[in-house]
């Protein structure tokens, strides 16, 4: 440590570049104990000063500055470290050499914001320092990132920006209230989302993770942003109920929409988990944006899609592959009753609870050219079949080891968003209703066979409204399939069986199995091909015939379907323990043997 110092200390003008790099990769490489705090601290205060006043005659000259910041860096990963640099007036050093570098030396601008971000991240306090009078580094970023087309730029400059207003969001009213340039945040953050676009899909570096950052503040933007000024309530809260996602929303934060939808339908396909970041990223900000009658046509695009997705007039649609509909008459969302204690949560209280308005100010002018419901529906069927493959149980425990080695985030965490994406686009729009439907439980479905048992999306989402590990997904995926069926128990229970429905709907306080809705079209008694469809299973009712006296071995086989019939609709919450004859009948033969 002493040795450094000094060797540090000992550098003059005259030195060799060589030289200076050697001290300099000796403090990056040092070990994180070599240093004690007066040491570091003293170490950070003479390397900054040094850095501001390099030049021809100063110890340092202007291309030893990388190497300097990086080690003042390095040296700040330590929290004694970050506690000197989160002063004001080293902050606004620090910012001030950002600017100064970030035309001519790009590399050493990026080290000096890296510096202030790991102060942000390491010391709480730092964050209101930083956007305060003193130092009003927030302004000072956002004008930098609206400068910015350097993807490792905008990466570390969204992160300081996300930094400064995790702790404190009051201040996104400033940032969003407030022009930069003649410019609002809106318009800033939508013009570099699409410049992201570009290079996510050129593979340009760092734009992932640029893109990841950028869509962390974004999304602080619009949860927070219009809690805060309560400028356009979409319902009437009761009292003492906490503000909750999708309870507010501002028409400021209306350009988000399109950059995101383009985004959200060109970032490139992953491999082998086709959702991961910053795909996630993009749909938690999209569901936080309602689906309104302003908004609904840059959602839904403003002309028919052409190809696998042309509209056309016939109310039918096969299957994803085939042509869809065009949109029928609008009918209005819904709204939250009580909060949740997670966002995800939230969000599906959002969509589980009652109705409310669509009346909103005029639409934008911008459109979004692409399908947006399929471009979700695609990635969920993707998601269910790489989660869920074939017809598994969802509850399996090797699956579950799978998904738990390969990501931190859990399945329902990165299937449940989209979930809940296409939920909201079902809730705000009968066409949509009816192409999510037609894709789930088409006209043609083969039901000769359990559905619950099928290998495709429609059974792996039966399957999961009967699992256990899963309650997020499982609750996500009932709330869409009840917004697919018009938010009719009996519509539902029509398409896919009241037994394979039932836990859900006893949930949401129907209690018994609804009457058939012969008024409704959405309803199916029959079959296209005529035959009569089960009310209880969803599969086609099998004629009467004099069947020849069963064997022990086929009884046993009967036995066996009624043992997971009556376990399934256990499980599924509509038949209470007590109630399941076969474990009467299990229970009173131990009974009778004791």
């Amino acid at each position: 440590m002493a040795d450094i110092i000094r060797t540090y200390a000992a550098l003059s003008p005259s030195s060799s570049r060589t030289d200076v790099a050697a001290v300099f990769n000796s403090i990056i490489d040092a070990k994180p104990f070599t240093f004690d705090k007066s040491s570091r601290v003293e170490l950070i205060k003479s390397i900054i000063t040094d850095v501001k006043a390099c030049g021809s005659k100063a110890k340092l000259s202007s291309k030893d500055a990388t190497l300097a910041l990086l080690s003042v860096k390095t040296l700040g990963k330590d929290p004694s470290g970050s506690a000197y640099i989160a002063q004001a007036s080293v902050l606004s050093t620090l910012l001030g050499l950002a600017t100064t570098f970030i035309k001519d030396d790009p590399d050493a601008a990026s080290e000096a914001l890296r510096c202030i971000a790991n102060a942000l991240l390491l010391i709480e306090q730092a964050r209101s320092t930083f956007i305060s009078d003193e130092v009003n580094g927030g302004d000072t970023c956002i004008l930098m990132l609206e400068k910015s087309s350097s993807a490792d730029h905008i990466f570390i400059l969204s992160r300081i920006l996300f930094l400064s207003t995790a702790a404190g969001p009051s201040y996104l009213e400033t940032i969003v209230d407030t022009k930069h340039h003649g410019r609002t945040i809106v318009e800033i953050l939508s013009s570099k989302l699409d410049f992201l676009s570009t290079a996510n899909r050129n593979g340009t570096p760092s734009a992932k993770e640029a893109t990841i950052d950028l869509l962390k503040f974004i999304f602080n933007i619009l949860l927070h942003y219009p809690k805060l000024t309560e400028e356009e309530p979409q319902h009437t809260l009761p009292n003492g109920e906490e503000k909750i996602m999708g309870d507010f929303w501002s028409s400021k934060l209306d350009g988000l929409l399109p950059p995101l939808l383009r985004i959200f339908n060109t970032l490139p396909p992953t491999s082998p988990a086709p959702i991961t970041a910053p795909l996630t990223h993009v749909i938690h900000s999209l569901i936080t944006i309602p689906v309104n009658n302003s908004l609904k046509p840059i959602w839904l695009g403003t002309s028919p899609p052409s190809g696998r997705n042309s509209t056309s007039s016939s109310p039918k649609i096969k299957t994803p592959s085939e042509s869809v509909p065009g949109s029928r008459s609008d009918s209005p969302t819904q709204t939250p009753t009580s909060p949740k204690p997670s966002t995800l949560d939230r969000a599906l209280s959002v969509i589980a609870a009652g109705r409310r308005s669509l009346s909103r100010t005029p639409s934008p002018s911008t459109q979004v050219p692409f399908d947006v419901l399929q471009r979700a529906y695609d990635l969920f069927e993707q998601g269910l079949s790489y989660y869920f493959p074939d017809s598994v149980d969802p509850d399996d425990a090797d699956l579950r080891k799978r998904a738990k080695a390969e990501s931190q985030d859990t399945v329902e965490d990165i299937l449940s968003p989209i979930v809940v994406l296409i939920t909201r686009l079902c809730m705000a729009d009968e066409g949509t209703r009816v192409r999510v439907r037609q894709w789930l439980v088409p006209d043609d479905l083969d039901r000769s066979s359990p559905l619950e048992q099928r290998p495709d999306t429609l059974g792996r989402c039966l399957r999961i409204l009967s699992c256990v590990y899963h309650a997020r997904l499982k609750d996500s995926v009932g709330e869409m399939m009840y917004a697919m069926a018009d938010s009719d128990a009996s519509v539902l229970s029509a398409l896919v069986g009241y037994g394979n429905v039932a836990g859900f709907l006893f949930n949401k306080g129907v209690l018994s199995a609804p009457p058939a809705s012969s008024s409704s079209s959405s309803a199916p008694q029959t079959t296209a091909s005529g035959e009569q469809i089960n009310p209880i299973t969803g599969t086609t009712l099998q004629p009467k015939s004099d069947l020849p006296e069963m064997t022990e071995e086929e009884k046993e086989r009967e036995m066996e379907k009624l043992f997971v019939l009556f376990d399934r609709l256990e499980k599924n919450g509509a038949l209470p323990p007590d109630q399941n004859p076969i474990r009467k009948a299990i229970h009173e033969v131990v009974f009778n043997q004791v």
